[in-house]
Protein backbone atom coordinates (compact mmCIF):
# COMPACT_ATOMS: atom_id res chain seq x y z
CA UNK A 1 0.00 0.00 0.00
CA UNK A 2 1.01 3.23 -0.94
CA UNK A 3 2.15 5.87 1.88
CA UNK A 4 1.53 9.06 0.34
CA UNK A 5 -1.39 9.39 -2.55
CA UNK A 6 -2.38 13.26 -3.64
CA UNK A 7 -5.05 14.32 -4.90
CA UNK A 8 -5.05 16.82 -8.66
CA UNK A 9 -8.83 18.26 -8.92
CA UNK A 10 -8.35 20.01 -12.45
CA UNK A 11 -10.50 22.81 -12.35
CA UNK A 12 -9.48 25.17 -15.27
CA UNK A 13 -11.19 25.13 -17.71
CA UNK A 14 -14.13 27.57 -19.45
CA UNK A 15 -17.19 25.04 -19.67
CA UNK A 16 -17.72 26.61 -23.23
CA UNK A 17 -20.17 23.63 -23.57
CA UNK A 18 -22.24 23.80 -20.36
CA UNK A 19 -23.85 26.96 -21.84
CA UNK A 20 -21.88 29.03 -19.40
CA UNK A 21 -20.46 31.52 -22.06
CA UNK A 22 -19.27 35.05 -20.14
CA UNK A 23 -20.59 33.73 -17.15
CA UNK A 24 -19.00 31.65 -14.05
CA UNK A 25 -17.41 28.59 -15.57
CA UNK A 26 -19.25 25.63 -14.46
CA UNK A 27 -17.33 24.25 -11.35
CA UNK A 28 -18.11 27.23 -9.52
CA UNK A 29 -21.77 26.59 -10.19
CA UNK A 30 -23.97 26.58 -6.84
CA UNK A 31 -25.35 23.16 -6.42
CA UNK A 32 -27.54 22.50 -3.42
CA UNK A 33 -25.85 25.35 -1.37
CA UNK A 34 -22.35 24.90 -2.64
CA UNK A 35 -20.04 25.21 -5.56
CA UNK A 36 -19.41 21.36 -7.77
CA UNK A 37 -16.05 22.04 -7.18
CA UNK A 38 -16.57 22.20 -3.34
CA UNK A 39 -18.46 19.04 -3.52
CA UNK A 40 -15.70 17.08 -5.68
CA UNK A 41 -12.97 18.44 -2.90
CA UNK A 42 -15.73 16.73 -0.22
CA UNK A 43 -15.49 13.58 -1.62
CA UNK A 44 -11.53 13.30 -2.01
CA UNK A 45 -11.67 14.51 1.56
CA UNK A 46 -13.98 11.69 3.16
CA UNK A 47 -11.23 9.18 1.65
CA UNK A 48 -9.00 8.03 4.32
CA UNK A 49 -6.26 7.28 1.96
CA UNK A 50 -5.64 10.63 0.26
CA UNK A 51 -3.32 12.86 1.95
CA UNK A 52 -3.59 16.00 0.30
CA UNK A 53 -5.33 18.03 -2.22
CA UNK A 54 -4.27 20.18 -5.23
CA UNK A 55 -6.72 22.24 -7.31
CA UNK A 56 -5.49 23.81 -10.88
CA UNK A 57 -7.11 26.61 -11.49
CA UNK A 58 -7.07 29.24 -14.19
CA UNK A 59 -5.27 32.63 -13.43
CA UNK A 60 -8.66 34.65 -13.92
CA UNK A 61 -10.79 32.51 -11.42
CA UNK A 62 -8.74 32.99 -7.94
CA UNK A 63 -11.49 35.25 -6.30
CA UNK A 64 -13.94 32.44 -7.55
CA UNK A 65 -11.66 29.59 -6.21
CA UNK A 66 -11.53 31.73 -2.65
CA UNK A 67 -14.80 32.21 -2.66
CA UNK A 68 -16.09 28.26 -2.93
CA UNK A 69 -13.53 26.49 -0.81
CA UNK A 70 -14.99 29.51 2.02
CA UNK A 71 -17.52 27.64 3.29
CA UNK A 72 -15.82 25.06 5.64
CA UNK A 73 -12.49 23.90 6.88
CA UNK A 74 -10.35 22.15 4.50
CA UNK A 75 -7.17 20.49 6.36
CA UNK A 76 -5.72 18.20 3.43
CA UNK A 77 -6.00 21.30 1.22
CA UNK A 78 -3.00 23.00 -0.51
CA UNK A 79 -2.73 26.34 -2.33
CA UNK A 80 -4.12 25.90 -5.68
CA UNK A 81 -1.93 26.01 -8.70
CA UNK A 82 -2.65 27.95 -11.62
CA UNK A 83 -3.37 26.29 -15.09
CA UNK A 84 -2.48 26.42 -18.49
CA UNK A 85 -4.43 26.98 -21.82
CA UNK A 86 -5.25 23.10 -22.04
CA UNK A 87 -6.28 20.62 -20.04
CA UNK A 88 -3.05 18.59 -20.61
CA UNK A 89 -1.07 21.46 -19.97
CA UNK A 90 -2.94 22.08 -16.50
CA UNK A 91 -2.48 18.26 -15.59
CA UNK A 92 1.22 19.05 -16.08
CA UNK A 93 1.76 22.34 -14.48
CA UNK A 94 -0.35 20.38 -11.27
CA UNK A 95 1.97 17.65 -11.61
CA UNK A 96 5.20 19.52 -11.53
CA UNK A 97 3.97 21.54 -8.40
CA UNK A 98 3.70 18.26 -6.60
CA UNK A 99 6.83 17.34 -7.35
CA UNK A 100 9.28 18.88 -4.52
CA UNK A 101 7.10 16.99 -1.90
CA UNK A 102 5.95 14.44 -4.68
CA UNK A 103 3.67 12.01 -3.37
CA UNK A 104 3.94 7.88 -3.93
CA UNK A 105 0.91 8.18 -6.18
CA UNK A 106 -1.20 10.64 -7.57
CA UNK A 107 -5.14 10.89 -8.75
CA UNK A 108 -6.35 12.77 -11.53
CA UNK A 109 -10.15 14.26 -11.20
CA UNK A 110 -12.21 16.55 -13.10
CA UNK A 111 -13.68 19.18 -11.23
CA UNK A 112 -16.95 19.28 -13.39
CA UNK A 113 -17.18 15.09 -11.70
CA UNK A 114 -19.14 16.23 -8.76
CA UNK A 115 -20.77 12.57 -7.58
CA UNK A 116 -17.24 10.74 -7.15
CA UNK A 117 -17.27 8.82 -3.93
CA UNK A 118 -14.81 7.64 -1.29
CA UNK A 119 -15.81 4.25 -2.70
CA UNK A 120 -14.44 4.69 -6.08
CA UNK A 121 -11.37 6.64 -5.21
CA UNK A 122 -10.99 3.80 -2.76
CA UNK A 123 -10.90 0.84 -5.55
CA UNK A 124 -9.05 3.13 -8.34
CA UNK A 125 -5.96 3.33 -4.97
CA UNK A 126 -6.35 -0.42 -4.44
CA UNK A 127 -5.58 -0.92 -7.95
CA UNK A 128 -2.16 0.82 -8.08
CA UNK A 129 -0.88 -1.70 -5.44
CA UNK A 130 -0.31 -4.01 -8.30
CA UNK A 131 -0.50 -1.56 -11.45
CA UNK A 132 1.21 1.82 -13.02
CA UNK A 133 -2.13 3.01 -13.55
CA UNK A 134 -5.84 2.61 -12.82
CA UNK A 135 -8.63 4.38 -14.07
CA UNK A 136 -12.63 4.70 -12.94
CA UNK A 137 -14.45 3.29 -15.97
CA UNK A 138 -17.81 2.09 -16.65
CA UNK A 139 -19.07 -0.71 -19.56
CA UNK A 140 -20.82 0.92 -22.29
CA UNK A 141 -24.08 -0.09 -21.98
CA UNK A 142 -25.73 1.55 -25.25
CA UNK A 143 -25.88 0.56 -28.85
CA UNK A 144 -23.55 2.50 -30.99
CA UNK A 145 -24.28 3.89 -34.30
CA UNK A 146 -21.58 5.65 -36.35
CA UNK A 147 -22.67 8.42 -38.57
CA UNK A 148 -21.36 8.19 -42.29
CA UNK A 149 -21.45 12.06 -42.48
CA UNK A 150 -24.84 13.01 -43.67
CA UNK A 151 -27.06 12.66 -40.58
CA UNK A 152 -27.67 8.23 -41.23
CA UNK A 153 -26.50 5.73 -40.05
CA UNK A 154 -23.07 4.28 -41.26
CA UNK A 155 -22.34 1.69 -39.19
CA UNK A 156 -22.93 -0.33 -36.10
CA UNK A 157 -20.42 0.04 -33.68
CA UNK A 158 -19.35 -3.40 -31.58
CA UNK A 159 -19.76 -2.45 -28.13
CA UNK A 160 -17.89 -5.71 -26.46
CA UNK A 161 -15.11 -4.66 -24.59
CA UNK A 162 -15.78 -0.58 -24.69
CA UNK A 163 -15.83 1.26 -21.46
CA UNK A 164 -16.72 4.30 -20.76
CA UNK A 165 -13.72 6.34 -18.75
CA UNK A 166 -14.18 8.23 -16.22
CA UNK A 167 -12.18 10.01 -13.38
CA UNK A 168 -10.20 9.28 -10.73
CA UNK A 169 -7.38 8.23 -12.70
CA UNK A 170 -4.87 7.51 -10.61
CA UNK A 171 -0.84 6.53 -10.98
CA UNK A 172 1.74 6.33 -9.74
CA UNK A 173 3.82 9.56 -9.71
CA UNK A 174 7.43 9.59 -10.97
CA UNK A 175 5.84 7.47 -13.85
CA UNK A 176 2.68 9.97 -14.79
CA UNK A 177 4.74 12.84 -14.44
CA UNK A 178 7.69 11.64 -16.99
CA UNK A 179 5.22 11.11 -19.28
CA UNK A 180 3.20 14.09 -19.23
CA UNK A 181 6.93 15.73 -19.80
CA UNK A 182 7.75 13.88 -22.63
CA UNK A 183 4.17 14.68 -24.40
CA UNK A 184 5.02 18.57 -23.86
CA UNK A 185 8.28 18.42 -25.11
CA UNK A 186 7.75 16.08 -29.02
CA UNK A 187 4.28 18.75 -29.05
CA UNK A 188 1.98 16.06 -28.81
CA UNK A 189 -1.14 17.93 -27.64
CA UNK A 190 -4.27 15.91 -28.87
CA UNK A 191 -4.56 13.46 -25.60
CA UNK A 192 -8.26 13.49 -24.56
CA UNK A 193 -7.47 12.01 -20.91
CA UNK A 194 -4.31 11.14 -18.88
CA UNK A 195 -4.55 7.25 -18.88
CA UNK A 196 -4.22 8.26 -22.90
CA UNK A 197 -0.99 9.92 -22.51
CA UNK A 198 0.01 7.23 -19.82
CA UNK A 199 -0.94 4.29 -22.82
CA UNK A 200 1.13 6.25 -25.29
CA UNK A 201 3.78 6.07 -22.93
CA UNK A 202 3.87 2.32 -22.44
CA UNK A 203 2.53 2.25 -19.21
CA UNK A 204 -0.31 -0.07 -18.36
CA UNK A 205 -3.40 0.90 -16.89
CA UNK A 206 -6.32 -0.91 -15.51
CA UNK A 207 -9.76 -0.30 -15.96
CA UNK A 208 -11.82 -0.39 -12.25
CA UNK A 209 -15.32 -0.07 -12.16
CA UNK A 210 -17.10 3.43 -11.46
CA UNK A 211 -20.19 4.20 -11.37
CA UNK A 212 -23.16 5.69 -13.59
CA UNK A 213 -23.81 8.49 -11.11
CA UNK A 214 -19.95 9.49 -12.20
CA UNK A 215 -20.76 11.94 -14.61
CA UNK A 216 -19.83 14.42 -16.13
CA UNK A 217 -21.22 17.94 -16.45
CA UNK A 218 -21.06 18.96 -19.77
CA UNK A 219 -24.65 20.87 -20.69
CA UNK A 220 -27.05 22.69 -18.92
CA UNK A 221 -29.77 19.60 -18.73
CA UNK A 222 -26.24 18.04 -16.58
CA UNK A 223 -26.05 21.11 -14.09
CA UNK A 224 -30.31 20.77 -13.72
CA UNK A 225 -29.88 17.35 -12.90
CA UNK A 226 -27.17 17.40 -10.72
CA UNK A 227 -28.95 19.65 -8.39
CA UNK A 228 -31.72 17.48 -8.74
CA UNK A 229 -29.68 14.68 -7.77
CA UNK A 230 -27.99 16.40 -4.76
CA UNK A 231 -32.14 17.65 -2.82
CA UNK A 232 -33.13 15.34 -0.32
CA UNK A 233 -35.79 14.61 -1.96
CA UNK A 234 -38.39 14.65 1.29
CA UNK A 235 -37.37 18.07 1.67
CA UNK A 236 -40.56 20.61 1.90
CA UNK A 237 -40.13 23.78 -0.11
CA UNK A 238 -42.38 26.98 0.41
CA UNK A 239 -42.62 29.19 -2.47
CA UNK A 240 -41.63 32.86 -2.14
CA UNK A 241 -41.85 35.76 -4.79
CA UNK A 242 -40.29 38.41 -5.23
CA UNK A 243 -40.42 41.55 -7.74
CA UNK A 244 -37.82 44.25 -9.05
CA UNK A 245 -37.84 47.36 -11.13
CA UNK A 246 -34.84 49.18 -12.82
CA UNK A 247 -34.43 52.21 -15.24
CA UNK A 248 -31.88 53.39 -17.23
CA UNK A 249 -31.24 56.41 -19.77
CA UNK A 250 -29.74 56.46 -22.73
CA UNK A 251 -25.94 57.76 -23.68
CA UNK A 252 -23.68 57.69 -26.32
CA UNK A 253 -22.46 54.42 -26.98
CA UNK A 254 -22.53 51.76 -29.53
CA UNK A 255 -24.37 49.25 -27.44
CA UNK A 256 -26.34 48.12 -24.59
CA UNK A 257 -26.57 44.93 -22.99
CA UNK A 258 -30.40 43.39 -22.15
CA UNK A 259 -30.41 40.60 -20.07
CA UNK A 260 -26.89 39.19 -20.34
CA UNK A 261 -26.65 39.81 -24.19
CA UNK A 262 -24.95 42.60 -25.71
CA UNK A 263 -26.84 44.51 -28.45
CA UNK A 264 -25.48 46.55 -31.25
CA UNK A 265 -27.36 50.12 -30.74
CA UNK A 266 -26.60 53.94 -31.88
CA UNK A 267 -26.56 54.37 -28.25
CA UNK A 268 -25.60 53.16 -25.12
CA UNK A 269 -26.93 53.05 -21.47
CA UNK A 270 -25.61 55.23 -18.48
CA UNK A 271 -24.82 53.14 -15.37
CA UNK A 272 -22.04 52.32 -12.89
CA UNK A 273 -22.25 49.05 -13.98
CA UNK A 274 -22.80 47.93 -17.51
CA UNK A 275 -26.31 49.41 -17.17
CA UNK A 276 -28.25 46.07 -17.79
CA UNK A 277 -31.48 46.74 -16.38
CA UNK A 278 -33.10 43.49 -17.00
CA UNK A 279 -31.23 41.96 -14.61
CA UNK A 280 -30.74 44.65 -12.55
CA UNK A 281 -34.29 44.20 -12.10
CA UNK A 282 -33.98 40.38 -11.63
CA UNK A 283 -31.62 40.68 -9.15
CA UNK A 284 -34.10 42.77 -6.70
CA UNK A 285 -36.54 40.14 -7.55
CA UNK A 286 -34.06 37.25 -6.72
CA UNK A 287 -33.44 39.19 -3.39
CA UNK A 288 -36.91 39.95 -2.54
CA UNK A 289 -38.48 36.89 -2.71
CA UNK A 290 -35.62 35.89 0.71
CA UNK A 291 -35.71 39.11 2.33
CA UNK A 292 -32.42 39.83 1.73
CA UNK A 293 -31.90 43.26 1.11
CA UNK A 294 -31.64 44.87 -2.98
CA UNK A 295 -28.84 45.34 -5.64
CA UNK A 296 -27.66 48.69 -3.89
CA UNK A 297 -26.91 47.04 -0.80
CA UNK A 298 -24.63 44.32 -1.70
CA UNK A 299 -23.25 46.58 -4.36
CA UNK A 300 -23.22 50.10 -3.98
CA UNK A 301 -22.77 52.37 -7.09
CA UNK A 302 -20.34 54.15 -4.84
CA UNK A 303 -18.16 51.70 -4.68
CA UNK A 304 -15.41 51.45 -7.62
CA UNK A 305 -15.21 47.65 -7.73
CA UNK A 306 -18.46 47.47 -9.47
CA UNK A 307 -17.51 50.30 -12.37
CA UNK A 308 -18.50 48.71 -15.84
CA UNK A 309 -18.83 45.33 -13.87
CA UNK A 310 -20.65 42.57 -15.81
CA UNK A 311 -24.36 42.33 -14.08
CA UNK A 312 -24.78 38.41 -14.15
CA UNK A 313 -22.61 38.99 -11.76
CA UNK A 314 -25.22 40.00 -9.47
CA UNK A 315 -27.66 37.71 -10.49
CA UNK A 316 -25.08 35.07 -9.57
CA UNK A 317 -24.81 36.51 -6.09
CA UNK A 318 -28.16 35.99 -5.52
CA UNK A 319 -28.53 32.86 -6.95
CA UNK A 320 -25.87 31.95 -4.21
CA UNK A 321 -27.25 33.17 -1.55
CA UNK A 322 -30.68 31.69 -2.18
CA UNK A 323 -28.29 28.26 -2.46
CA UNK A 324 -26.82 29.13 0.91
CA UNK A 325 -30.52 28.88 2.36
CA UNK A 326 -31.29 25.72 0.87
CA UNK A 327 -33.23 26.59 -1.72
CA UNK A 328 -33.75 27.14 -5.58
CA UNK A 329 -34.85 28.93 -8.19
CA UNK A 330 -38.08 27.53 -9.25
CA UNK A 331 -38.33 30.19 -12.32
CA UNK A 332 -38.24 33.92 -13.51
CA UNK A 333 -40.00 36.20 -15.57
CA UNK A 334 -38.39 39.52 -17.03
CA UNK A 335 -40.70 42.40 -18.63
CA UNK A 336 -38.41 44.56 -20.83
CA UNK A 337 -40.36 48.24 -21.95
CA UNK A 338 -38.36 49.68 -24.50
CA UNK A 339 -39.47 51.49 -28.65
CA UNK A 340 -36.16 50.30 -29.39
CA UNK A 341 -34.22 48.40 -29.65
CA UNK A 342 -35.78 45.16 -30.75
CA UNK A 343 -35.95 42.58 -28.65
CA UNK A 344 -37.36 39.58 -30.40
CA UNK A 345 -34.42 38.77 -32.23
CA UNK A 346 -32.12 38.22 -28.99
CA UNK A 347 -35.24 36.73 -26.86
CA UNK A 348 -34.07 32.81 -27.37
CA UNK A 349 -30.26 34.27 -25.90
CA UNK A 350 -31.50 36.14 -22.97
CA UNK A 351 -33.39 33.73 -21.87
CA UNK A 352 -30.53 31.02 -22.03
CA UNK A 353 -27.47 33.55 -20.54
CA UNK A 354 -30.30 33.90 -17.43
CA UNK A 355 -30.69 29.92 -17.22
CA UNK A 356 -27.10 29.52 -17.30
CA UNK A 357 -26.76 32.30 -14.68
CA UNK A 358 -29.13 30.23 -12.49
CA UNK A 359 -28.35 26.76 -13.61
CA UNK A 360 -32.06 26.28 -14.38
CA UNK A 361 -33.46 25.58 -17.57
CA UNK A 362 -34.38 27.65 -19.93
CA UNK A 363 -38.27 26.84 -19.99
CA UNK A 364 -37.67 27.99 -16.65
CA UNK A 365 -37.33 31.71 -17.87
CA UNK A 366 -39.56 34.18 -19.64
CA UNK A 367 -38.33 37.34 -21.28
CA UNK A 368 -40.85 39.71 -22.86
CA UNK A 369 -40.62 42.96 -24.53
CA UNK A 370 -43.70 45.94 -24.65
CA UNK A 371 -43.66 49.91 -25.45
CA UNK A 372 -45.39 52.24 -23.62
CA UNK A 373 -47.56 53.56 -26.80
CA UNK A 374 -45.06 56.45 -27.03
CA UNK A 375 -45.78 57.78 -23.36
CA UNK A 376 -43.58 58.50 -21.04
CA UNK A 377 -39.87 58.31 -20.71
CA UNK A 378 -39.01 55.21 -22.83
CA UNK A 379 -41.73 56.62 -25.24
CA UNK A 380 -39.51 59.26 -25.89
CA UNK A 381 -36.90 56.73 -26.23
CA UNK A 382 -34.79 58.55 -23.13
CA UNK A 383 -33.80 54.55 -21.77
CA UNK A 384 -35.09 51.41 -21.03
CA UNK A 385 -36.97 50.33 -17.88
CA UNK A 386 -37.43 46.52 -16.75
CA UNK A 387 -39.85 44.61 -14.42
CA UNK A 388 -38.85 40.98 -12.73
CA UNK A 389 -40.35 38.64 -10.46
CA UNK A 390 -38.22 35.32 -9.05
CA UNK A 391 -40.24 32.15 -7.60
CA UNK A 392 -38.12 30.52 -5.36
CA UNK A 393 -38.20 27.67 -3.31
CA UNK A 394 -36.81 27.41 0.57
CA UNK A 395 -36.64 24.48 2.51
CA UNK A 396 -39.04 24.69 5.90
Amino acid sequence: MFVKAAVLIVAAGRGARAGREGLAPKQYAMLAGRSVLAHAIAAFEAASRVSQITVVIHPEDRDLYSASISQSGHDRLTPPVLGGTTRQDSVRLGLEALETDAPDVVLIHDAARPFVTPDIIARVLTALDSQPGAIAAEPLADTLKRDRGDGAIGETVDRGGLWKAQTPQAFRFAPILAAHRKAAAEGRSDFTDDAAIAEWAGLEVALVPGSNRNFKLTTQEDMAMADALLRPASQNFEPRVGTGFDVHAFCPGDHVWLAGVRIPHDRGLEGHSDADAPLHALTDALLGAIGDGDIGQHFPPSDPAWKGAASHLFVEDASRRIAARGGRVSNVDVTILCEEPRIGPHREAMQNAIAAMLGIEASRVAVKATTTERLGFTGRKEGIAALASATVLLPV
